[in-house]
């Protein structure tokens, strides 16, 4: 008889967070078993390389932790005691919790919370069908995109970019604001190959020196929250040296000479002492962007941590104008390509039958929300039911002691729809375990390229595990929410949403993978231009008409400055809190995911801060002591890591570790703030002033080990 040759490859997309949306293909052993995950060599943008977290993909398939029956809890809120019941069960009482508040305090008191622990159309967006059709509270995503994409909005008008492809013709690609190896590995292949072919120089502009500083040809470190002042004073020396072009200023930007005179005095001294940055190499950076207008920025997450990140993308992203850079192939910019995809999900989201009047509840700010802030409320009910799908707040939300508290309450019944054992689940009164990407049918839509993709149900799900979109229809049946698509499969919502896009139907993208909608060069360059009436990119940003979609206008927005500057609307130093933290990603890690597998906790080791050496002498602090870290909203507990790398004053603590990997219980976003910032709120993560004590030696807490 003859033996199978090997595992069988089958296409498919990886689900999560990353600009790079991966195409994969995926190793499947049997009918319920993957292997190895790859990345498709034929895609012209992943071009078969993927991080390693997602290459051992099995690790979260197949671990021994995950969730595989319905569970309700039968102890106090957090005690991880649980019951097993089956899924009638599980979804009556879910249904008659959310009949309840709606009864009692209206259908806002019910809040459907989600995010973007997949990022598949179906999967991800199906919770706000129900939500649309039955008028529960909104929810105002600001905890990842909403800074950044205003700032970038400011200027441009429009949410597009240069094809990430084109760096292969690039002179010179700044990485800004992306510890790129980290979080989109794909666009290293892109500039590594560039470099190697056409001798393209790699600038990284970052507050530490992380894995991609450590691969480009010239490092930046700044301080946190200071892009801005670098921005300006690199326009500076454009305009000073000649390097401004004149022609496309004039026909495509906005009061180009009262943008040169108001830049006079934003000189690379001033930005140093702003930055940190020295001014020998603010010069040197310019003069390079001089020779260079073939430059490609690629604009990264890191400008949506900051309280003045909108102002700061603007600034940035006002270099390559200044440059005339988009007039070149391999010139211009990329943030995200989102605004390029005309998706229509009505259907998938229940669009057609939204009510506008319906209060949308800042996603970031839950931990006010379910304490009863009533501005955050907009003085309308009390939130009394969650449903939570593709989020972990318990660990990623900030003011994490505030969303402690509000999970605690005993008036707040919570269904978590999860696959392990999160933080967050930890507090639910009903845990459903769902399904993972290779588990069901679902299609994706890349954000840092241009193609829409493929992810086919390739194995069975394990136990009695269900896909987001069976549980919103089995609930909507409960609850009394009807819409035509509450009845369709998940396939037929993929066929259905493609052709309404006119993206073709769901047999032609199963033939071609993936499709590529990558827009011609002239309108991806903005070259017939940018996305306002005259044309023209917005060197004067009026922020209180900031294009962005938001219920309104948050913070000091009438403060933010019209043309780039440097805003010091961030949490400056001072005496009592002399440090600034940011929490970055850490590389084997994606938000709170893959924190339970084996190999990525092995990596990572424990939760630590990195310190300067000079200020790690100054604070008595060593290699391995155990140090506290505070805030105005609380403290943690960590161990130090002298590292040379960033600037004096600024402290890195690379994360999402789950709670219960510190000793207190006590996670990074204890420390983080859950205020609105200007000018239409967001995540301020990278944002925080801290004091930092050590408190004793390495040996009396040992590393985190992962069982094998």
């Amino acid at each position: 008889m003859n033996r199978p040759l090997g595992p069988i490859r089958r296409a498919s997309a990886c689900p999560h967070d990353c600009p790079s949306t991966c195409a994969l293909e995926v190793e499947v052993l049997d009918r319920n078993t993957i292997g190895r995950v790859y990345g498709a060599d034929d895609n012209s943008y992943t071009k078969g390389v993927i991080c390693a977290k997602v290459a051992r993909y099995a690790e979260r398939v197949h671990h021994k932790d995950r969730l595989l029956h319905p569970l309700m809890r039968t102890g106090p809120k957090g005690s991880g005691q649980y019951k097993r019941i089956g899924w009638d069960e599980a979804l009556d009482r879910t249904a008659e919790a959310m009949l309840a508040a709606e009864r009692d305090f209206g259908a806002e008191s019910v809040w459907p919370y989600y995010y973007a622990g997949t990022m598949g159309l179906v999967m991800r967006d199906s919770i706000n069908r129900l939500r649309n059709v039955k008028r529960y509270s909104g929810q105002y995503s600001t905890i990842c995109t909403s800074l950044s994409w205003a700032g970038y909005l400011a200027g441009h008008g429009r949410m597009a970019g240069a094809d990430p492809r084109e760096m292969s013709q690039s002179d010179c690609i700044v990485l800004w604001g992306t510890n790129a190896v980290v979080t989109q590995v794909n666009v290293m292949t892109h500039a590594a190959s560039a470099r190697r072919k056409r001798g393209t120089k790699i600038v990284a502009v970052d507050v530490y020196d992380n894995a991609t500083m450590q691969q480009a040809d010239v490092k930046i470190i700044l301080k946190p929250g200071t892009d801005g002042a670098l921005a300006c004073a690199l326009m500076h020396v454009l305009f000073r040296d000649g390097h401004a072009d004149w022609p496309y200023l004039e026909k495509f930007a906005d009061h180009p000479r009262e943008f040169e005179a108001h830049l006079a005095t934003r000189t690379p001294e001033w930005a140093s002492d702003i930055t940190g940055v020295p001014v020998a190499e603010i010069e040197a950076f310019a003069k390079l962007l001089g020779e260079r207008p073939k430059t490609f920025f690629r604009l990264g997450y890191g400008f949506a941590r900051s309280r003045n990140g909108s102002a700061s993308m603007h600034a940035v992203s006002a270099i390559p104008v200044v440059m005339g850079a988009w007039q070149h192939e391999g010139g211009g910019a990329l943030h995200s390509n989102s605004g390029m995809f005309g998706w229509r999900k009505n259907l998938i989201e229940g669009l057609d039958v939204r009510d506008p009047k319906v209060r949308q509840l800042d996603q970031s700010r839950i931990g006010p929300i379910l304490t009863g802030d009533a501005e955050a409320l907009w003085d309308g009910p009390p939130v009394k039911m969650l449903l939570i799908q593709n989020t972990n707040p318990l660990s990623v939300a900030p003011d994490q002691t505030l969303v402690k508290q509000g999970f605690a309450r005993e008036d707040l019944f919570t269904v978590v729809h999860e696959q392990v054992m999160t933080d967050t689940a930890k507090m639910a009164d009903i845990i459903l375990p769902a399904t993972m990407f290779v588990e069901h049918d679902d299609v994706y839509q890349a954000g840092g390229q241009q193609h829409i993709l493929l992810g086919p149900k390739l194995i069975e799900p394990p136990g009695e595990c269900r896909n987001n979109h069976d549980v919103i229809t089995a609930l909507a049946t409960r609850v009394g929410a009807e819409h035509p698509a509450f009845a369709l499969e998940p396939r037929e919502l993929i066929d259905r949403t493609l052709q309404a896009s006119g993206h073709g139907t769901l047999a032609e993208l199963e033939e071609k993978r993936w499709l590529d909608v990558q827009q011609p060069f002239k309108k991806a360059h903005f070259l017939d231009g940018f996305g306002w009436p005259d044309g023209k990119f917005r060197l004067k940003a009026n922020w209180p008409k900031n294009p962005y979609s938001s219920p309104a206008k948050f913070g000091p927005v009438h403060d933010m400055p019209e043309f780039p500057d440097h805003w010091t609307s961030i949490e400056l130093a001072d005496e009592t809190f002399p440090f600034r933290l940011t929490t970055s990603p850490a590389r084997n890690f994606l938000n709170s995911s893959f924190t339970e597998t084996p190999t990525s906790l092995a990596k990572e080791e424990r939760p630590t801060v990195l310190i300067h050496p000079d200020d790690a002498a100054v604070q008595g602090i060593a290699e391995g002591d155990k140090v506290e870290i505070s805030s105005l909203r609380g403290a943690v507990k960590l161990h130090a890591k002298v590292f040379p790398g960033l600037r004096k004053g600024v402290l890195i603590a690379e994360s999402i570790w789950p709670n219960s990997a510190y000793e207190d219980g006590k996670g990074i976003n204890t420390l983080t703030g859950a205020d609105a910032p200007a000018p239409v709120g967001g995540g301020a993560f990278h944002d925080n002033k801290v004091a930092i004590r050590k408190l004793q030696a390495l040996e009396a807490w040992p590393l985190q080990r992962s069982e094998t």
